[in-house]
């Protein structure tokens, strides 16, 4: 409980927090000093170079508190922890809250969201009147998928490892409108863009309305080329979904240089942003089209705010965003890609001199970051999935699904070449069994 004596600096302090990246900021309180020096230190090197620099990555491990945690959690790519300047910020803001609610949300803590909404739209370099802020991506897609004006017959391509929420969303809507639904199916990895490209345009009809298109495949993280489907679909005049739930706040790419017309991302995965956070980016001349998921008084208005009237939402949540952007922006877009790119060649490059063990996503730089598929033969996904968490303590995430048959291993710029060496020695020791 805040006392009364203390409520007045308590107040000051979190009001200060709300968007900019100022000196009374959480992250200029706690890691300010300490991120200037290693900035200063390490400034001349390259991001490839400092990807392997153990004495620059230190300090960024040790502002996590899941670097210490008992069980090690290698699926970032599910959702990511927060540093704890994140956390710290939403805790403050809970407690502002809570004070009066609908005072300090709504006439204190709302003030904030549109400073929010520019800092979003820097690092997405766009323009803040295409982003809205919401809870995650399937929310962000879901609004996009169903606020489409679709006719019976129109068609719509996507591919069974699209990510499960937003195939569904699109069966729903040939179940219920009759829109035809057409799904590619990949054997990953691939590593040739145009074969991916070209599946896409074969499937194309005269009735081809949309392509939906996963930036970073959630099931062994493949990426995919995007601009390149992009820039072939809108020369036959069709519009393209992307969903950058696992490359946004990783990859360094601007949300423009995809050429996309809608995208939807959770900010909660390698953004570190608070848990249910996420945002959606519509090309502003295309927000008028789109109907809002939820109720708005204007829903066929540009204003990109008719997508965000969702009721009472958690302010602390949204707000403790801009927290993660600091934090995001003293390592560098970057500099996180080149990192956690190489923590998983290293776990990678190690298993695969192991007897049995087998990768299902490509190892090469434009083919994948942070997200590895790897089996063990003579073992089942979930019994190899089940015994790295009980009796290694290593938290993955089992994935079989149409033709995809693996644990997927995520690493983040908190995990440690230790924990990966002790998921190496996991791996191993179970190889011996089978």
């Amino acid at each position: 409980m805040i006392k009364t004596k203390n409520r007045r600096s308590f107040v000051k302090k979190a009001l200060a927090l709300t968007g900019a990246f100022s000196s009374a900021s959480l992250f200029s309180e706690l890691h300010a000093e300490d991120f200037r020096i290693i900035q200063k230190r390490f400034a001349p090197s390259s991001a490839t170079a400092l990807a392997d620099n153990e004495d620059f990555w230190s300090p960024i491990q040790r502002a996590y508190s899941a670097s210490s945690s008992p069980v090690m959690n290698l699926n970032n790519g599910g959702v990511s922890p927060s540093p704890l300047v994140v956390l710290q910020a939403v805790e403050r803001y809970n407690q502002l809250s809570n004070q009066a609610p609908s005072y300090y949300m709504w006439r204190i803590l709302d003030q904030g969201r549109e400073p929010l909404r520019d800092k979003l739209a820097l690092l997405g370099g766009c323009d803040p009147e295409e982003i809205a802020i919401n809870r995650n991506a399937t929310e962000a897609l879901n609004t996009v998928i169903f606020g489409l004006d679709l006719r019976r017959g129109d068609e719509v391509i996507g591919s069974f490892q699209d990510y499960p929420n937003m195939m569904q969303a699109w069966s729903q809507r040939a179940e219920r409108e009759g829109i035809v639904y057409k799904q590619l199916s990949f054997d990953f990895p691939i590593e040739d863009e145009e074969s991916i490209v070209d599946a896409y345009r074969r499937a194309i009809t005269p009735k081809t309305k949309i392509i939906h298109v996963t930036h970073v495949i959630n099931w062994v993280g493949q990426i995919m080329p995007v601009r390149k489907i992009c820039q072939m679909a809108h020369e036959r005049g069709i519009e393209v979904v992307v969903d950058g739930a696992h490359s946004f706040g990783l990859l360094d790419y601007k949300i423009p240089d995809l050429e996309a017309d809608y995208f939807g991302t959770s900010l909660h995965k390698y953004l570190s942003a608070p848990i249910g956070s996420g945002m959606m980016w519509i090309k502003r001349d295309k927000i008028a089209k789109i109907w809002p998921l939820l109720c708005n008084s204007e829903p066929k208005s540009g204003n990109i705010r008719k997508f965000e009237t969702i009721g009472t939402r958690s302010f602390p949540i949204e707000q403790g965003i801009g927290e993660a952007i600091n934090f995001h922006n003293a390592i560098g877009t970057k500099r996180k890609e080149e990192r956690v790119r190489f923590l998983k060649n290293y776990w990678a490059q190690k298993a695969l001199e192991i007897p049995g063990i087998k990768l299902h996503t490509s190892l090469k730089s434009e083919f994948s970051c942070a997200i590895a598929g790897v089996s063990l033969a003579g073992m089942s996904t979930p019994e190899l999935g089940n015994t790295l968490l009980n009796e290694f303590k290593i938290h993955t995430t089992s994935m079989v699904y149409h033709n995809i048959d693996c644990v997927r291993v995520s690493p983040h710029v908190y995990t440690s070449l230790a924990d990966l060496d002790r998921l190496v020695y996991a791996l191993e020791k179970i190889s011996h069994r089978v």
